[in-house]
């Protein structure tokens, strides 16, 4: 079985310092929805790992993300693509949960639910510490540059702390990370 882990905010929708908590302000990045039915035409099992702190904060409930998550999945219906599992961690940071990226947690339970290690798994994120988590998992860590990702690449080049974990692909977006990930795992 070929799998990739997506992080969603910033990812497969538009991200928001405000987060996203209602169904009305889950709006897809272009061509990522394209890009996730493109890897299950091809083979690939899709699961998300998200952090969801406004939950514990109180911003939104179990059912309106529950909501959200209906209308991604109507939407990546309608372009013939289809998310596998999707992971979340409800705590906020000072919580301290081993399940909030960037902890390993929800990672290791994807690799669980699916019955396969992780090791060189592509697994896509637009912030440090989504991808410090992939890494510390095994993954193959990619960051694409919507999001928080910009921001995320230009901290990495100036700050030593702020690294990007080894051989993480730097991608523009979801749509040219599958293109990646397809090309490269064709090679093995």
């Amino acid at each position: 079985m070929k799998l990739v882990i997506l992080d969603r905010d910033g990812v497969i929708n538009q991200d928001s310092a405000n987060f996203i908590k209602s169904p009305n302000e889950w709006i897809s990045i272009s061509g990522s929805l394209e890009a996730i039915a493109l890897l299950n035409q091809s083979g690939f099992r899709v699961a998300v790992a998200t952090n969801q702190s406004g939950i514990s904060r109180g911003l939104f409930d179990m059912t309106t993300l529950n909501n959200i998550h209906d209308k991604m999945h109507r939407e990546l219906a309608v372009v013939g693509g289809r998310i596998d599992a999707i992971f979340y961690c409800p705590h906020a940071a000072d919580e301290h949960c081993h399940c909030r990226k960037p902890d390993t947690g929800m990672i290791e339970e994807i690799g669980l639910r699916f019955s396969m290690e992780l090791d060189g798994v592509p697994a896509v994120g637009d912030a440090l510490r989504d991808l410090q988590a992939f890494a510390n998992a095994g993954c193959q860590p990619i960051l694409v540059l919507t999001g928080k990702g910009e921001a995320t690449l230009a901290a990495s080049e100036q700050s030593p702390e702020k690294a990007l974990p080894p051989n993480t692909w730097v991608c523009a977006d979801l749509a040219e990370a599958v293109q990646r990930i397809i090309t490269e795992l064709d090679k093995t």
